[in-house]
């Protein structure tokens, strides 16, 4: 056990009345991987190797040997130190843990290791010349977030594919438009999707400002007045680093750049909760007209053989209130005292890690139940017809109007018919045909025309252009060759 789990489970025994409630295995199964901060059940392997102790503290290194090396090319450390330093410089996560848990200061903790693993206390003295914490810390901090946003945006790509995909296959699939949970017009599944989509691509667009918002790094002391290096030499060494130097800092980075970043996660998370309540609705026994994936050994329920729950699409709702919990504590961290305090560092050791290894997982977990959505168009055909014609009462409405009728006797008209049979459960459409004040104005062929599916869903091809560019034939062909097979 770490010296830092090690302090977890001295303090679960003085909680407890100096009795351990746990065993030591229990103690490790709090965490994840080595430095993670959620439980192994949501951390996927790449992301997990992001937010360990081990990468954490070589990215810390790595911005010393950017400092050192930038300094020595400027005649500022001696090249013979500064190739040492490179050559013989470690990171050992348990050295460094143990360092601190005595001098009770982290960065002090690594450097004091890493110069150990040096073994010339000459070169040992130039590692960290010039440099504060923050320095490493948040430029170190940036190069983290870049790792972590480089996964998150392959996830939102992915997913994107996917749901081009999906659009595409049900873009002619009709189905009931619904508002306040009430039947509206009609819709197609496809058009659904496509709204989906959209958003992604939005989410894409915003994630990718806040990533770049956030891959930028600071060397300039203790309150950004950059007097020990000056901000030629902080220039360089961001280079360095591949990042863009601040234009300006106090001892640390300013806040309001990683409150924007943890927005656009809780915008991702948002979306993905979302679509998430979207298919907890159409899987609902009386609706069933899409079902995430039921695996062939799942079981829904100890009590209940036959439930179907949709519980992986609850897992997402539910961990988008993580997320956007983690927002809150971002935009706190905007205001610290004077050129810095310390009260943002304790909560950013927990939302950054929590908040993109969450939202990793989450469009992992959205891309397979869209991937393999389950999609019963017959249902959505027999929900479509459940009320008998009412779902076309606002194109009734309209086209009375265009023939003449004023618009609130032709309201009148038709609502009186729509209240009637949903009321007495009868057909609307017939009703209609037997209202005298309804087929003086429209003919058999104009009340036809009124109740015409394909009229409602005559701009799909138009609104899919919009979305996703022009369609090529063999696209066409292939959405038109599955729609067939409904």
């Amino acid at each position: 056990m770490t010296p830092q789990r090690a302090r977890l489970a001295r303090l679960l025994v003085s909680l407890n009345g100096g009795e351990m409630p746990y065993d030591c295995i229990c103690v490790e199964r709090l965490f994840s991987a080595e430095g993670a901060e959620l439980i192994a059940r949501y951390t996927r392997e790449q992301m997990g190797r992001v937010w360990s102790d081990a990468n954490r503290f070589a990215r810390w290194l790595d911005v010393e040997l950017a400092a050192t090396e930038t300094l020595a090319e400027a005649g500022q450390v001696p090249k013979e130190a500064a190739a040492l330093i490179r050559a013989r410089a470690k990171v050992d996560v348990a050295r460094i843990l143990e360092l601190e848990s005595r001098v009770k200061h982290d960065v002090i903790a690594f450097t004091m290791a890493v110069g150990e693993s040096i073994g010339d206390p000459g070169a040992a003295r130039w590692l960290h010349y010039g440099l504060t914490s923050n320095d490493v810390v948040d430029t170190a901090q940036a190069l983290l977030v870049r790792d972590a946003s480089n996964l998150i945006e392959r996830g939102l790509v992915l997913f994107a594919e996917v749901l081009d995909s999906r659009a595409h296959e049900f873009r002619y699939t009709p189905q009931i438009g619904r508002t306040h949970g009430i039947h509206a017009e009609p819709i197609t599944f496809g058009l659904k999707i496509a709204n989906w989509f959209a958003e992604n691509q939005r989410n894409i667009a915003r994630f990718r400002d806040a990533a770049k918002q956030m891959a930028v790094g600071k060397v300039s002391g203790a309150v950004g007045n950059a007097s020990h290096l000056g901000p030629e030499i902080e220039d360089r060494i961001c280079k360095r680093l591949g990042l863009t130097p601040v234009a300006v800092a106090s001892q640390v980075i300013q806040r309001d750049r990683h409150a924007h970043y943890m927005g656009s996660l809780a915008l991702i998370a948002a979306s993905l909760e979302k679509i998430a309540m979207e298919i907890r609705h159409l899987q609902r026994t009386e609706v069933r007209e899409a079902e995430e994936p039921f695996g062939g050994e799942q079981r829904g329920s100890s009590a209940m053989p036959h439930k179907r729950n949709p519980v992986a699409s609850e897992q997402i709702a539910g961990l988008a209130r993580v997320v956007r919990s983690n927002m809150l504590a971002a935009h706190e961290n905007i205001a610290l005292w004077h050129e810095r305090d310390i009260s943002h560092s304790s909560v950013e050791r927990v939302i950054f890690p929590d908040s993109t290894i969450l939202i990793d997982y989450m469009l992992d977990k959205m891309t397979t139940i869209v991937t393999d959505m389950r999609v019963f168009p017959k249902r959505m055909e027999r929900n479509l017809e459940l009320t008998k014609g009412l779902v076309y009462s606002g194109q009734l409405l309209q086209d009375l109007v265009e023939k003449g009728m004023p618009r609130d006797e032709a309201y009148k008209a038709v609502q009186e018919n729509a209240m009637a049979a949903w009321e007495t459960d009868t057909n609307f459409r017939e009703r209609v045909d037997g209202d005298a004040r309804i087929t003086k104005v429209l003919d058999p062929a104009g009340l036809a025309h009124a109740f015409d599916l394909q009229r409602q869903l005559r701009y799909v091809d138009a609104i899919f252009v919009r979305v996703f560019g022009e369609i090529s034939k063999a696209t066409e062909k292939s959405a038109a060759g599955s729609a067939g097979k409904k």
